[in-house]
């Protein structure tokens, strides 16, 4: 079974839904028949590269709201983060563009690195002092290799602004046509949506609504027709 994950780096429900989706996954019996695959999808994609400002003023701009309720807001999301396990620094992060780091997300893919890099961000991202935005592009070099990737290939993508790109449009294209509207957003072998952070109740019924309606492989019968097997092939008697 393949479970999909729209997310972005910039979501702090992204950090928590995706811990809270490994709760459930932990727990499910057929886990390791279960592939899991991130998917791009950016909150504030018109945002230019270096456009980097505060979160409590990005949420005042955004929202409306004042940096009294912004603040409060990101309290909230700090006790949500702890009660999973999860660090999250409630004042002093910034935000800014992550398509590049959505395209090294694909690149991690490729690799069979891609969980733990998308890991390594959100840790950065929401956990650290250092800025993923602010310290350039050589910042995202380190945590890709800390994920595993090579740093020539990381800088590599880095310096070509096309190279991913169309790769990441395609997973946000895909999304719009799915109906998502909000990340995070997880897909169930195509057949069962999730919307939200939501507690690992929900995604464990998920999981097995999902692992129980599985269509078996019907087969067609192919007679006396030759096949290979673990005994060998079978072999041309004219």
């Amino acid at each position: 079974m393949r479970v999909e994950i729209w997310s972005d780096i910039a979501c702090p429900w992204c950090y928590v839904g995706k811990a809270r989706f490994e709760k459930a996954l932990e727990a499910f019996p057929h886990r390791d028949q279960v592939e899991v695959v991130h998917r791009s999808f950016e909150l504030d994609p018109g945002r230019a590269k270096g456009d980097i400002q505060p979160v409590i003023t990005m949420l005042t701009k955004k929202y409306g709201m004042s940096a009294a309720q912004a603040q409060a807001g990101e309290q909230n999301l700090g006790a949500q983060a702890a009660a999973e396990g999860l660090d999250y620094r409630t004042e002093g992060r910034d935000h800014g563009n992550t398509f590049d780091m959505h395209r090294l997300l694909h690149l991690a893919k490729e690799q069979g690195r891609q969980d733990e890099l998308i890991q390594i961000l959100y840790r950065a991202n929401f956990a650290e002092e250092r800025s993923v935005f602010s310290e350039g592009d050589e910042r995202l070099v380190e945590l890709a290799v800390e994920a595993g990737l090579a740093a020539d290939d990381v800088r590599k993508v880095l310096a070509d602004p096309e190279a991913y790109a169309d790769d990441v449009r395609a997973d946000e294209r895909e999304a719009a046509q799915l109906g998502a509207n909000g990340v995070p957003f997880f897909v169930l072998d195509r057949k069962y949506g999730v919307s939200g952070a939501q507690p690992a109740e929900v995604f464990e019924r998920a999981l097995t609504q999902a692992w129980g309606e599985r269509s078996p492989l019907r087969i067609v019968d192919q007679g006396d027709a030759e096949a290979c097997g673990p005994d060998g092939c079978a072999v041309p008697q004219h």
